[in-house]
């Protein structure tokens, strides 16, 4: 094998967390590991790249990359890749690495293996596992063809031990698309401040449709329709569970039923058509296990489930499950671990 590319994802010069986990699993199919960085004044990376093990970095900075752009990422990658013919290219599973992974395909002629959860070196040949249906069930398969073009997912596998004592050199490379030539423009960003990534994080606070399921909670006087009441009520729930979420240092994740329903935003939405994560522990809050759901979360390490009906499906795939009032046990649960923290 001639060596693994490993397309480092940033925002702005933050990499994701899954691009150094990505580097991690490089280092397990042998031969040297190339980090990918594009952008504009990142070369600040290039140093972490090598703390956390890649061997070479080809740096790809130019004002046409400053912000992400997938035209000209996708552009450099895959001409650099028919120049150097890699054996793979590792992106993580995020928006970003998929797009790039999709349209550098088209490129060279290749395929995509997204949403990979197991990677291995079977001689010239590599062997990855991901999820199919829903994540029922687990698919091998074997990429010959060269370069195999291959998404992460997130906290899949393991972060790597930064090393500060190890470096490496450092390739500066042009882009492959002029400014002119690019049909994209990035007007402005939105950001959210204050709220955990779901992606990133190792403990996820979820809530579904059963958050609004709260008589208790009178509604203020001017709120006289009946959906805007039920929409208020899993407001003050899903108020709840951030608090519990900031006790814990945790993400607050939401069922799609609840995102449809207007408590959430779409942000928020773990599941098959919202986010498929990872964590190490995940908290099902009056969320029943639809099949879209559990698709997105089923591979956290350790599942809690807390609802009133003692036949929902989560408790099939939970390890612990509690019957009952989550607005009886999410606001003790809160207290009990202020309490214990705070010592």
């Amino acid at each position: 094998m001639t060596g693994t590319w490993v397309y480092v994802d940033h925002f702005k010069g933050a990499a994701l967390p899954a691009s150094y986990e990505a580097i991690a699993a490089a280092k397990t199919l042998g031969g040297p590991v190339t980090a990918l960085i594009f952008g504009e004044g990142v070369e600040g990376l290039a140093q972490t790249a090598f703390h956390y093990g890649a061997d070479e970095v080809l740096l790809g900075e130019d004002a046409s990359l400053a912000d992400y752009r997938a035209e000209a990422y996708a552009s450099l990658l895959s001409k650099l890749a028919k120049e150097q013919q890699p054996d793979a290219v590792l992106f993580p599973t995020s928006t970003r690495g998929r797009e790039i992974a999709a349209m550098a395909a088209i490129d060279l002629d290749s395929g995509v293996l997204p949403d990979v959860t197991e990677i291995s070196k079977d001689g010239d040949s590599i062997s990855a596992t991901h999820p199919i249906y829903a994540g029922k069930l687990l698919s091998k398969v074997t990429v010959s063809a060269k370069p195999a073009l291959i998404t992460l997912r997130g906290r899949a596998f393991g972060k790597p031990v930064a090393d500060t004592s190890r470096s490496g050199n450092v390739t500066k490379v042009a882009a492959a698309m002029a400014e002119g030539d690019l049909h994209t423009k990035v007007v402005d960003y939105a950001t959210v401040e204050g709220r955990v990534s779901l992606a990133d994080a190792g403990v996820i606070v979820s809530g579904g449709r059963g958050v609004a399921n709260n008589p208790a909670l009178t509604p203020p006087a001017e709120i006289t329709d009946e959906k805007e009441k039920e929409i208020w009520r899993a407001q003050q729930g899903f108020l709840m569970i951030g608090e519990l979420a900031q006790a814990m240092g945790a993400a607050v994740g939401a069922s799609r039923a609840a995102v449809d329903a207007g408590y959430i935003p779409y942000a928020n939405q773990v599941g098959q058509t919202g986010k498929v994560v990872s964590p190490d522990l995940y908290i099902a809050l009056g969320i029943s296990g639809a099949i879209q759901h559990l698709a997105g979360m089923r591979t956290s390490k350790v599942i809690v489930a807390v609802n009133k009906d003692p036949d929902a499906p989560i408790f099939k795939l939970a390890r612990f499950g509690v019957v009952g009032d989550l607005y009886e046990i999410v606001p003790a649960l809160t207290k009990a671990l202020k309490e214990r923290l705070s010592k």
